[in-house]
């Protein structure tokens, strides 16, 4: 398995991700939209007609968004090519499917990740089975997809992958700080050293984090929507998606793992919006 096989490609998919998922009107979509219901935007042939403007139409979450393969997976292997539009009967299922899928899509895209690492070399041997297993799962019919008890998957397979972060955060220098799911929201951390940092699931949403250091640190589920990673360093950090990457704000000075693509809006003034939560 590499990175590569596990980044969407919205030519072969159906346009899953405009469909499937329940929205709110918030900062991230303008509008509210059911599970299951098309989004307005969406064309007869699975095109976003404001692709090039979502940004600017109030629909930044849906710029940022990343299936990590799952749609095109669901079109092509789950459903045989099969869409919901000319084969309305499947689409529940489809959509279902879906969202399973893309879960299990992000678990192989971390343990790819964590098989790279070689502070994690005494693992590979249990990564690999895990990736071996999970790849299996995601090749399962519909009907095996629907029943599978994917929070229990998710469970087993982050066991694994918080020890992998361990290993590597045991390398980072000094007293590496714990913000597990903390409440960072706005917070001004400009140049703070969060080297080898736990901050799995922290709430990162509008922070200032310029010329922050998070080499080493585990950014697994953090929300940078609207953080600012102006000349922060991230390229030894692990397990941080695209989907993180471009919820954020940066420039040309922010420092990302190879693995990963520099947003186009960076430095171009249209940034994530956030709001301050009371």
């Amino acid at each position: 398995m590499r990175l590569d096989d596990l980044r969407a490609d919205c030519e072969r998919c159906a346009g899953l991700c405009c469909v499937a998922p329940a929205f709110s009107a918030s900062a991230d979509f303008a509008i509210d939209k059911a599970a299951g219901q098309p989004c307005p935007n969406l064309q007869p042939d699975f095109r976003c007609g404001i692709h090039s403007t979502l940004r600017e139409r109030g629909f930044p979450g849906c710029a940022v968004y990343d299936c990590f393969g799952a749609g095109q997976k669901v079109v092509q292997v789950s459903f045989a090519g099969q869409d919901w539009r000319t084969t309305p009967d499947v689409a529940p299922q489809m959509f279902t499917v879906f969202t399973i899928m893309r879960q299990l899509h992000e678990l192989l895209w971390y343990l790819t990740e964590a098989l790279s690492l070689p502070q994690a070399r005494s693992l590979h041997a249990e990564l690999r089975v895990a990736l071996d297993h999970t790849g299996r799962l995601t090749r399962g019919g519909p009907d095996e997809l629907v029943e599978l008890d994917v929070a229990a998957h998710r469970e087993s397979v982050n066991t694994l992958l918080l020890r992998t972060s361990e290993l590597v955060r045991a390398e980072a220098p000094g007293r590496p700080v714990d913000h597990r799911g903390a409440d960072l929201v706005g917070k001004d951390l400009r140049g703070a050293d969060l080297s080898g940092a736990n901050l799995r699931g922290a709430y990162l949403i509008g922070a200032d984090l310029r010329a922050a250091d998070l080499r080493m640190a585990d950014l697994i589920g953090v929300d940078f929507r609207g953080a600012d990673l102006t000349g922060a360093d991230l390229s030894s950090c692990v397990f941080l998606t695209q989907f993180q990457v471009n919820a954020a704000n940066g420039d040309h000075t922010t420092q990302l793992p190879a693995s990963l693509t520099r947003p186009t809006h960076w430095g171009q003034g249209v940034g994530v919006p956030w709001t301050r939560r009371a």
